[in-house]
């Protein structure tokens, strides 16, 4: 089974911390990253897709995906 997620939030370092370690749990980005100034908050956001391969699980919609 092949999941997805959608990391979103702040441009900032914890941002990054978060992709990184979705990769170094076996995670692949899953195209290019999307950025957007949110204006009410004043600050740039974005969203980085990634996808991970998981053998022998079958998908349930409760999974805790950043778990896996």
């Amino acid at each position: 089974m092949k999941l997805y997620r959608l990391i979103t939030g702040p441009d900032d370092s914890a941002f990054c911390h978060r992709v990184s370690l979705a990769l170094s749990k076996g995670w692949e980005l899953a195209g290019s990253p999307a950025y957007a100034f949110d204006a009410k908050e004043g600050v740039m956001k974005c969203a980085q897709p990634i996808t991970k391969v998981v053998h022998g699980v079958d998908y349930d919609p409760s999974m805790k995906l950043g778990e896996q």
